[in-house]
């Protein structure tokens, strides 16, 4: 017989397969992911758990005609696969491959991309409210969990909502699981009351104990309704508007599809509590869901395995050492992340200063401003956030933090590409978006040992300093140890120009600094690392800009506002009239894929470095053909 999966190429054909067979389809939908994600890397552990109810959801709902909205985005991979995309799940996160994330462009089904969390409650009532008003009976759903509810935007929503005339399905994919493990007062009302086995365990021992006599047990029914209403989420999400369903086992379809028919006929905001388990059906990923949560390539049968040679110390595991390593010598030192414990390199700092470690949950807006406050007080916090994710706080960083010249660090990880995970999560505009804040100083890491110095530097200031590196290794250069810092606002000529005439001089920020240290062999350009993008080392760039005839700036960052645009500003302000090209990201949203390859495309290795200053300046480089190979 064949499998059931395999005859599935939309929702049209699994809402044609009888309802006693939804099972063994999960059972094979669980089967293929496992198999896919296995072999291409991925998100795993978070679509393990949505099998059951993907299934549930195309099978009740007339999609793409009602709308399925996706919180997170990671855990849509069943949902890919069931809606005409499992042929192509081994191109997942490749370049011109399937994104990790919905993405309207590659599906209709994809009704609304998504890779940050707690958006989709908006975004849903935006569509139902729509069809309302044009007067189509269609339903909308949003999907939201793995700690997406922490968010203060999930509430703003359904505060919205619950006073909106429409059709809203808001089901609350309750894991009790973010990435890292969740936090908060709210996770533990939903997770500890509703979702543990106390309260099960409670109503199973007095109905076991009541049955013996009818009559209390009927009474013991309608008090236990009554006080279900105080204690469980549904009041919670009723005060809001809601009427409340649940909760319900996420993994038993018998429960699900006959729910999900009941309430498809329901007018008005509507609220499912579903509860799931992470890596559900594979033993490794349910006992370990962090680890499992976006694993590299894999054999199923053994799990994850440590590589056969360690790789090279990551810029996330320098910041992580730096971190505990100031902490101990400085008791004001405090660390917060939104929910990215093990993302930004936070595990040991925790498990060495419990009491000075804050995960504040999803909630990006919150941690700026919760640092701030900590700072008003003596403490140093250090923020740790993804740059991506700090672009969520951008109104905290600037009236609560800069606005009062608090003395706070942004360690910010995911800086410039980040590869699979793709435009969502790129940091691709941190410069531009701080430089121009008054107060806020922008230092840009060209390696591992430069970052452990400058994060030193940015923790001895008496303002707001934003410490950017990227994802991954860099270089490979040894960290010293101590907490050695390097001067505030100074760059370094780490390559002289040798030849005659005036050339060039590449002014790098970042970890670029290398690629453009080859191509100035290649150029015999004069290469500066400039180490800070704000305060500019304006005294090293009108050094340069005298001595040569043409300058390039070289920013892992948009071209747009960036570091290349300050240089051209200063420049400007001290009255000098220079040639200057700047290499950066264009002023487009760069796909997911390998991130040398996607470097390689935006010319930013070592050849397209090349490349591009010879096509600006051939008269002011050596004539000699490029022997390094272009890409793109």
């Amino acid at each position: 017989m064949a499998a059931l999966l395999d005859s599935i190429q939309s929702p049209a054909d699994l809402r044609r397969v009888p309802r006693a067979q939804l099972t063994q389809l999960a059972a094979e939908l669980r089967a293929f992911v496992l198999d896919s994600v296995s072999r291409t890397g991925g998100h795993l552990s978070s679509n393990l758990g949505t099998v059951e109810l993907t299934i549930a959801l195309h099978y009740v709902f007339n999609t793409p005609h009602d709308r399925l909205v996706w919180d997170v985005g990671h855990q849509t991979y069943p949902h890919k696969i069931l809606t005409g995309r499992r042929e192509r799940m081994g191109t997942l996160r490749q370049l011109g491959g399937l994104s990790g994330f919905p993405r309207r462009e590659e599906s209709d089904y994809d009704t609304f991309g998504t890779a940050h969390s707690s958006t989709s409650i908006s975004a849903a009532l935006g569509m139902a409210l729509s069809a309302h008003r044009k007067g189509e009976d269609r339903k909308a759903v949003a999907i939201i969990g793995d700690g997406a509810m922490t968010a203060g935007m999930a509430f703003e929503a359904l505060n919205n909502a619950g006073v909106c005339d429409c059709d809203l399905l808001v089901i609350l994919n309750d894991n009790d699981m973010s990435i890292s493990p969740p936090v908060g007062a709210l996770n533990r009302y939903l997770a500890q009351l509703m979702s543990g086995q106390f309260y099960a365990a409670a109503k199973n021992v007095g109905k076991n104990v009541l049955k013996v006599a009818p009559p209390l047990f009927e009474l013991a029914k309608r008090i236990e309704e009554h006080a279900k209403g105080m204690v469980v989420p549904a009041t919670l999400f009723e005060k809001f508007g809601f009427n409340y369903i649940g909760p319900i086992d996420g993994h038993d379809l018998d429960s699900l599809v006959p729910t999900l028919e009941n309430i498809r006929h329901l007018k008005g905001p509507q609220f499912l509590h579903v509860v799931t388990k992470k890596g559900q059906g594979y033993k490794l990923a349910e006992a370990d869901p962090v680890a499992y949560h976006g694993p590299g390539k894999f054999d199923p049968k053994v799990g994850l395995t440590a590589p056969a040679t360690p790789g090279k110390t990551t810029f996330t595991q320098v910041f992580g050492q730096w971190l505990c390593d100031m902490a101990a010598q400085d008791q004001r030192l405090v660390g917060i992340t939104p929910a990215m414990r093990e993302g930004s390199g936070l595990v040991e700092f925790e498990k060495r200063f419990p009491d000075r470690y804050f995960d504040v949950g999803i909630a990006e807006q919150h941690a700026v401003t919760f640092a701030a406050g900590m700072a008003c007080e003596g403490l140093k916090p250090v923020v740790a956030i993804y740059s991506t994710f700090l672009q969520r706080g951008y109104d905290q960083l600037v009236h609560d933090v800069a606005l009062q010249n608090l003395p706070v660090v942004f360690a910010l990880d995911r800086a410039g590409l980040v590869g699979a995970d793709g435009a969502t999560h790129a940091g691709a505009y941190d410069i531009a978006f701080l430089r121009c804040i008054p107060n806020v100083a922008v230092a840009c890491p060209a390696d591992e040992d430069e970052c452990r110095k400058l994060l030193t530097t940015a923790f001895e200031q008496d303002h707001p300093v934003a410490v950017r590196y990227p994802r991954g290794a860099g270089a490979g250069v040894a960290v010293q140890p101590g907490l050695q810092a390097l001067p505030y606002g100074k760059g370094e000529v780490r390559r002289a120009r040798t030849g005659e005439g005036a050339g060039i001089a590449v002014l790098a920020f970042g970890t670029l600094l290398y690629p453009a240290l080859q191509a100035g062999e290649r150029l015999d350009a004069t290469v500066a690392n400039m180490r800070w993008a704000k305060p500019l080392d304006t005294a090293l760039l009108l050094d340069l800009a005298q001595r040569h005839a043409a300058l390039v700036t070289l920013e892992e960052g948009c071209i747009a506002g960036g570091a290349g645009s300050a240089v051209a500003e200063a420049l400007h302000a001290a009255g000098i009239d220079k040639p200057v090209l700047q290499l950066g990201l264009p002023d487009l949203f760069i796909e997911h894929g390998d991130p040398a390859k996607l470097l390689a495309l935006q010319g930013l290795d070592a050849a397209g470095i090349e490349a591009s200053i010879r096509k600006r300046y051939p008269d002011l480089v050596p004539r000699t053909a490029p022997t390094l190979k272009v890409v793109g």
